[in-house]
Parts: structure tokens; C-alpha cells; sequence
């Protein structure tokens, strides 16, 4: 399944361009199914799967319903405890949302949809209507973070067999997790596992909604470089609302000028991954399938993640992040042999393509088996290529927005081979 995720600067129209993506991707007889948190004119307001064509579903997300299934069985499970505190149990129709359910409600929808519970038959293409662009990379980035909180607050490998709980209670002089806090934690990891690969999966990518204009430019050249940090494949920048450029008043003949140099500068930045596709400004709000077919969206699917180029001439559309091998300095501390028991040759160099990225805005930490990288507002700890956690890190450099990252190999790790 073809997966099309659509953000972009609050205010830029992205559930219009996100529904007119479906219904053009639909057009050409492409099973779709839209996801978004918000109803949208002409289409049913449904939270489950409802036809709008007939190669076209839209479901709306209910972050209100979410929240309240998600308490009342996380009560349930704690049912036991509560008793024992004297604690009250909480009633549907008494429950209000919190801040952030509305993420873990697009998250649970997200999961759905990936595991096919919403078609027998299944979907051709995916397009969510995904929050404004830095909220929209915070959620994309929460399965991988929830994953790594849950391994080290609660290690699966720790958990003891249940004939020795009590006696090593007794041992420790403190209560052993229960069981089902163990297995509450494996059924959530699954879950979160499911939604990260349909995020990672090459078939997923990207796609900006902007509408032309300093603030537009200002937000989308900060976030370039969260993007890329993700690895989140953009496959087209849209920009949305584009005046005429020609105009008789003046006032509008302005706003239009100002458009089009916006225009010229995305077309230089982005140009490698993402030329602009421009959609017109209707003079009027979207109203129904009519006017999305009139604004001529790219239907999903169309357009391609950027090609990263290296010195060999070796496209790295799939991937994004690279290892090579550099010529080992001299000195008798680097191992010998060519990538087996003695180790590369060399030193290993970790590419990562951060388009965007500003020196004085990188910082970069080694931690065990982890690597923690910040770039300006952005983190990510991203864990270590196997080969790479058996070196030590020897220097970085970043150049054409690419950082390079060199790993000498640790002699204690790569043994000599005689």
C-alpha cells in the first residue's frame, strides 16, 4: 500500500489539498482511503471507512472516542489496584479529552489502516490529512520514541518467570512489576511497531502544502532539516491558492508578485527533491468534490522522493543514511582485514543527508549504542548500525548537507586476525 502523509504551515489549506489528492488518486480507479480529524465539505462525516466514489473512503478520526476507549480499558486493567486504594471509577460520559489525544487518536487510525482492519480487500492508497508541519513531525516521531521509552523503563528480557516474582520480592525488599504491566507494555510495542514501519516503509512519503509567502518560506526552511532527520521522503511540495500573474489593480498584482518570488526561491531550494506543483486559488473556499477536481491536485503517488547522488554516481532514493569506508590513517592503531574478524580496512563513515543543516546548529553524542543527534529544535537518538557500535567516533564534518560522521574501529572490538 501506497502511503501519502500531508502537512504543511498552519493555514496553508492542506485538508483541501489532502482530499483533492485522494478523490484525483481515486479518478484513476485507485482504491483510496483518506484519513483526517476534520470534516470536509461534500464528503461524510464518518469514523468509520465510508464511500464517497466508488474507489473512494473517507474516515474522520475522533480523538474525543479514542481517549474515552483508551481510559475506561486502562481503568479496567487497573481495576484491582483501585479497589484496594478506595479509588472511584470514572464514567464514559464524565470524561474530557486531554491535550495530545488527538495524536494518539491519528496514531490508533494509522495502525487500522496499516493492519487492514478497515477492508477486507484492502487499500492501493493511503492519504492522511496530518496536523500543521511541526506538530505533524512530533507525531511521526512518537512511535519511535514511545518504543525507546518503553525498552528501557521496561525491558522485556528483566521480566522474571512467574514462579520466581515472590521469591525475588522478598530478595529485593520491594514488589516485582506485575505481569500484566509486562504484557500491557508488549501489546503497546507491537502496536507502536506497526504504525513506525508504515512511517519508515519506502512506499510512504511526504507531501507539503504551502501557501506562497515570507511566513510559508520561513517554515518550511526550518523544518526542511526536521524532515530529513526523520527520514521522512517528501514527494512534492504543493503550493497551494497561487494567484494570476497578471492583474490590473495593483494591490492584487502585488500580492501576486510576491507569490511568485517565493516561488522562485522553492524552486531553487527544493528543486532536487520536490519541484513545486501549483494549485490555483478557486477566489472561493472548496466546496465538494467539484472544486477539488477543479484545483488539478497530483494524485497520489505521482512525483518521487529526492535522489541523493554520491561520488560513485550511486542513486540512495531508498536510503537516505549510508556507510562507507575511508582510508584508514596512519598508524598502527587501526585493525587489519577487510570487514571480518580484523575489522574494514579503514574507518567507517556514517553519511546522513541533512539538507538545511547549519553547523553551529548540529550537536552530536555518542551513548553507548546510540547515537544522539540534535539540529537546531530538532532530536532524534537514532541506534547504531551493528558494524558502527564496535568503533569509537573520530570526527565529524558536515559539507553540501551532508553529515559525515567517521568511526574508527576499536581494537579491543576488532581483534587482530594473525
Amino acid at each position: 500500500m501506497r502511503t501519502v502523509l500531508v502537512t504543511g504551515p498552519g493555514g496553508a489549506g492542506r485538508t483541501t489539498v489532502a482530499a483533492a489528492t485522494a478523490l484525483a488518486a481515486s479518478r484513476r480507479g485507485v482504491r483510496t482511503l483518506l484519513i483526517s480529524p476534520d470534516d470536509i465539505p461534500g464528503f461524510p462525516s464518518s469514523t468509520e471507512p465510508a464511500r464517497v466514489t466508488d474507489t473512494l473512503w473517507s474516515v474522520r478520526t475522533d480523538s474525543a472516542e479514542h481517549f474515552r476507549a483508551e481510559l475506561l480499558a486502562l481503568q479496567d486493567q487497573l481495576s484491582g489496584v483501585l479497589g484496594l486504594l478506595g479509588g472511584n471509577r470514572l464514567d464514559a460520559e464524565e470524561l474530557t479529552e486531554l491535550p495530545g489525544s488527538g495524536q494518539l487518536a491519528l496514531l490508533q487510525s494509522l495502525r487500522r489502516a496499516a493492519r487492514g482492519d478497515w477492508s477486507r480487500d484492502g487499500y492501493d492508497l493511503l492519504v492522511v490529512d496530518l496536523p500543521p508541519l511541526r506538530e505533524a513531525l512530533a507525531v511521526l516521531a512518537l512511535p519511535e520514541q514511545l518504543r525507546r521509552y518503553l525498552r528501557r523503563l521496561l525491558p522485556q528480557e528483566r521480566q522474571a518467570a512467574r514462579a520466581l516474582r515472590p521469591m525475588l520480592a522478598q530478595l529485593a525488599g520491594v514488589p516485582m512489576p506485575a505481569q500484566w504491566l509486562y504484557e500491557a507494555a508488549a501489546r503497546r510495542d507491537a502496536e507502536l511497531a506497526e504504525v513506525q514501519a508504515l512511517i519508515e516503509d519506502r512506499a510512504t512519503t511526504l507531501r507539503l502544502v504551502a501557501e506562497p509567502g515570507p511566513a510559508a518560506e520561513d517554515a518550511l526552511r526550518t523544518a526542511r532539516t526536521g524532515l530529513a532527520l526523520q527520514g521522512l521522503r517528501v514527494d512534492a511540495l504543493v503550493a497551494n491558492r497561487v494567484l494570476p500573474r497578471h492583474s490590473p489593480d495593483p494591490w492584487f498584482a502585488a500580492l501576486a508578485a510576491q507569490q511568485e518570488k517565493c516561488l522562485d526561491h522553492w524552486r531553487e531550494e527544493w528543486a532536487a527533491e520536490a519541484p513545486p506543483r501549483e494549485l490555483p486559488h478557486l477566489g472561493r473556499d472548496p466546496q465538494g468534490p467539484d472544486d477539488l477536481t477543479a484545483l488539478a491536485a497530483p494524485a497520489g503517488g505521482d512525483g518521487a522522493p529526492a535522489v541523493a547522488v554520491d561520488d560513485r554516481g550511486t542513486g540512495r532514493a531508498e536510503d537516505p543514511w549510508w556507510i562507507e569506508e575511508s582510508e584508514a590513517p596512519d598508524g598502527p592503531d587501526v585493525p587489519d582485514g577487510p570487514g571480518g574478524p580484523g575489522g574494514p580496512d579503514g574507518i567507517l563513515v556514517w553519511c546522513l543527508r541533512l539538507p538545511g543543516a547549519v553547523k553551529k546548529d548540529l550537536q552530536l553524542v555518542r551513548r553507548g549504542s546510540e547515537l544522539l543527534l540534535t539540529v537546531g529544535p530538532f532530536h532524534r537518538i537514532v541506534p547504531l548500525e551493528s558494524a558502527l557500535r564496535r568503533c569509537t567516533v573520530s570526527g565529524a564534518a558536515l559539507t553540501d548537507g551532508v553529515l559525515r560522521v567517521r568511526f574508527t574501529p576499536d581494537p579491543d572490538l576488532w581483534p587482530r586476525t594473525g
